[in-house]
């Protein structure tokens, strides 16, 4: 009996094809292929639809498709005569066949109501391979489990079919990339404990691609970054982290991401000491924090008035007068960051509202500060009709034995 013919096929990142001459077994037991021709072949000049035909009797090549459900799938009611549109992508699909396996014949076979490839012929793809080895990875546990998950992670070369719009491969393409980020969040506190930090760089800058707003791979970028001493860098990617979930979803990073960016300040302000303290208070862009760690800020505020007997203020600002334009809430928020002092934290309440605490500043001096804040706001921005409204509060050691202030307004 004589050994099947192997054709291989790249769906992930590309769509590529080639022959396993050679039968090689990788370290996992998987095999290699040993020759492959790139997507931009001449034989793989075809129409998309033509193209999307072909790659769907590739993906389910494992079963016969009967003439309806390729009819459905692909001539769903645009069609007079569906059965003589198969039959003209059949005799294409062939042809493109025959000219990217010249040495295979009939490798496409017509059965009674359906297709099928031919027993003679067999298709190795990478999305096979890719999940078996993350279903391997899940039967496994310590180095094994890391060992597979790598793997996996390895083998996926990009988007299943990037190329293809079609909603049959638009599933698919969800679903194998689900694969992979699982992967990735598997792999990472394993390759923490081994403290491996470059090896999760390199997962989280691939998988951050795919998906920015899972924070875990942020907060591991970050956590390597720190770890590799490199605290400036891990300070970078949080900024443009926060700055993207404020623009994609209008929202803060989660308290995970927001530690790990206050430790990375407090190691670099512990390493550089008073002078460079003495430097950044001179910078003029406030700490824009989650509410939560606001709150942290204000009790700690709180214990220091106690002892120094001094006062500060916290500030409510909100666009006012219907509804709010997103484009004022980010002219807002700039002046804020710009205007306030960089020991002045800031949070967000809500879509254009914001509170704030003045260190050291009384209701007098508050209230002068966000005059010079809303002259600032309106004459940069001055075809602006944004209303603003604040509300101070003065924060004093006597507050923690009283009930809380009623917060003044103009």
């Amino acid at each position: 009996m004589s050994e099947k013919k192997s054709l291989y096929f790249e769906l992930l990142g590309s769509f590529s094809y080639g022959y396993l001459k050679r039968a090689e077994k990788n370290e996992s037991g998987h095999e290699e292929k040993s020759e492959q021709i790139g997507e931009n072949d001449s034989t793989l000049k075809a129409g998309r639809k033509t193209l999307s035909f072909l790659q769907y009797l590739i993906v389910y090549h494992e079963r016969n498709l009967s003439s309806e459900e390729l009819i459905e799938e692909f001539w769903p009611e645009q069609s007079n005569d569906p059965g003589n549109a198969l039959r003209r992508m059949l005799f294409k699909v062939r042809n493109i066949l025959k000219a990217m396996f010249p040495e295979y014949d009939n490798l496409l076979l017509t059965l009674s109501g359906g297709y099928a490839w031919s027993p003679d012929i067999c298709l190795k793809l990478d999305i096979k391979q890719f999940e078996e080895v993350c279903m391997e990875a899940g039967k496994r546990s310590g180095e094994e489990r890391l060992k597979f998950l790598l793997l996996a992670v390895s083998l996926y070369k990009g988007d299943f079919l990037p190329s293809n719009d079609n909603e049959w491969a638009i599933g698919l393409r969800q679903y194998y990339r689900a694969l992979y980020l699982d992967a990735c969040k598997e792999a990472l506190p394993l390759l923490g404990k081994k403290e491996n930090w470059l090896e999760i760089l390199s997962i989280c800058e691939r998988a951050c691609k795919i998906d920015f707003a899972e924070e875990d791979f942020t907060a591991y970028a970050m956590q390597a970054l720190i770890a590799m001493g490199q605290r400036e860098q891990a300070i970078e990617k949080y900024e443009a982290f926060r700055v993207k979930m404020f623009q994609e979803f209008g929202i803060s990073p989660s308290g995970q991401v927001e530690q790990l960016y206050i430790l990375a300040t407090g190691l670099i302000k512990k390493e550089m000491g008073f002078k460079l303290l003495h430097k950044e208070s001179e910078e003029r862009t406030a700490f824009f924090c989650t509410f939560e760690t606001f709150q942290s800020i204000v009790t700690l505020e709180r214990r220091h008035l106690a002892r120094s007997k001094g006062q500060s203020s916290l500030v409510i600002v909100s666009l006012d007068g219907g509804e709010v334009s997103t484009t004022d809430v980010r002219r807002l928020e700039r002046v804020l960051l710009e205007g306030l002092r960089a020991g002045d934290p800031i949070a967000r309440l809500e879509v254009g509202s914001y509170v704030l605490m003045l260190t050291g500043a009384d209701e007098e001096s508050a209230w002068s500060v966000m005059g010079r804040l809303d002259r600032m706001f309106h004459k940069t921005y001055w075809r602006s009709k944004a209303h603003i409204t604040y509300h101070v509060s003065v924060l004093s050691a006597e507050e923690n034995k009283k009930e809380p202030p009623t917060l003044s307004k103009k």
